[in-house]
């Protein structure tokens, strides 16, 4: 009776909304699955705008922990890991970095530490107890100024160890607990990578640290062990960690390494460096690009679930247009307009999908909730991006549902009204 009064006047917006949600009550199977397609297409788009903004938010603060003046010298620096055994021609004419180049780096006025260190992946293995693979540095007791964090029991590598390159090792707090249990790492024989160490520290990374699955921090050794315990890639996992002092600039550190890199190498003036620099922001950089390139994929993928979305909705409202002809018919005979028909449909169609992307948006915050939980990140909800996923719902409700409002609206009402 609600439904009719309404019908047998002239509607404005709210009453053509109160019209519309009446016929989605009515139509409880049909909507739902009119709107399933809207609701994947939102959601995907919300659930990986919420993965990629909360992996963004620890990427910055791991930088932030480093510091964003800390750099690095590399060999060569490229997005995608180099074949060590098939390296093109100007790669390998580039001499490896060296610890004599760190130690003169760190000489310089204008740096407060520099020191050559390696990242490989390895196995933590105690007494048939192992780990999945995770990164394993060689590094320094000046590894906390650039990764942060502290040491919670034992103590850091003494100049003796460092220099001869001792079988020693800071583990990860949390891989002790696994590995040990209720056992005193400390002064422990384990397994790293395979090679037989003695664990004489233990590392707490700082809860911001950005470490993927697989990728966090597991141990720490002496870089001259690592070098001669281990098959580096000189390439790909050794470099050079430079921190500037306090009021330099990052420009201004960056050009006293390379001069003072150039000088040792011997090149001249045309001659192009054979070391790469990567700052933070390069860094960061290389994020955005992965991310942005995988964020796109998705949103044509969810653009593809919208698009069949909005061809269900124009399809669904074409059968109620059908449907509903002597309604409509009733209304023209009453006075209705074509404006006041058009109104009405294309109101119930923007209803239909802005509904579904409301459901949609609470599934996808949802489901990025769980998987930013389970990668340990932030959980961030892009609102920016939520007021934008309504508008599109609600636009692709208003763009399909043109063609069935018109239909409706040309109906004439005398044979609407003879319509059975």
């Amino acid at each position: 009776m609600r439904l009719l009064d309404r019908l047998l006047r002239h509607t404005t917006l709210d009453e053509n909304i109160g019209i519309a949600f009446d016929n989605l009550r009515a139509n409880k199977l049909r909507s739902a699955l009119t709107m399933l397609g809207v609701v994947i297409g939102v959601a995907t788009v919300m659930t990986m705008a919420s993965i990629v903004q909360g992996v963004r938010t620890q990427i910055l603060q791991t930088l932030e922990v480093a510091g964003p003046t800390t750099f690095y010298v590399m060999k060569v620096f490229s997005q995608q890991p180099l074949n060590p055994e098939a390296l093109p021609k100007w790669v390998r004419i580039r001499p490896d970095l060296t610890e004599d180049e760190a130690i003169a780096i760190g000489r310089l006025p204008e740096i407060q530490y520099s020191a050559l260190w390696a990242q490989i992946i390895g196995r933590l293995e105690f007494e048939g107890a192992r780990t999945q693979n995770m990164a394993v540095f060689g590094g320094d007791a000046g590894f906390t100024l650039i990764q942060g964090g502290q040491l919670t029991a034992g103590r850091w590598f003494t100049s003796p160890e460092e220099r001869s390159g001792a079988a020693v090792a800071v583990i990860a707090a949390v891989q002790a607990r696994r590995l040990f249990g209720r056992l005193e790492p400390l002064g422990k024989t384990m397994q790293v990578g395979g090679r037989p160490v003695t664990v004489i520290g233990l590392y707490e990374p700082p809860e911001n640290i950005f470490a993927p699955p697989g990728q966090e921090t597991g141990a720490i050794l002496p870089y001259k062990f690592v070098d001669r315990g281990y098959r580096l890639d000189k390439v790909n996992q050794v470099f050079i960690c430079v921190k500037p002092r306090d009021g330099v600039t990052v420009a201004a550190a960056q050009e006293a390494a390379t001069v003072l890199l150039r000088e040792r190498r011997h090149l001249r003036p045309a001659d192009g460096n054979t070391f790469d620099l990567l700052t933070q922001d390069q860094i960061l950089d290389v994020f955005n690009n992965i991310t942005g390139v995988f964020f796109v994929v998705m949103l044509v993928l969810a653009s593809v679930a919208l698009l069949v979305g909005g061809i269900g909705v124009m399809a669904i409202m074409m059968v109620s247009v059908t449907d509903r002809t002597r309604e409509i018919g009733v209304r023209k005979a009453l006075g209705a307009t074509r404006r006041d028909i058009m109104a009405q449909f294309l109101v119930e169609a923007a209803t239909l999908t802005g509904v579904g992307g409301l459901i949609g948006i609470a599934v996808g915050l949802l489901v990025g909730r769980i998987a930013t939980t389970v990668l340990n990140i932030p959980a961030a909800a892009p609102w920016g991006l939520t007021l934008i996923a309504v508008g599109v719902s609600v636009g692709i409700g208003l763009v399909f549902g043109v063609l069935p409002a018109r239909r409706a609206s040309r109906l004439d009402p005398i044979e609407a009204l003879r319509y059975e």
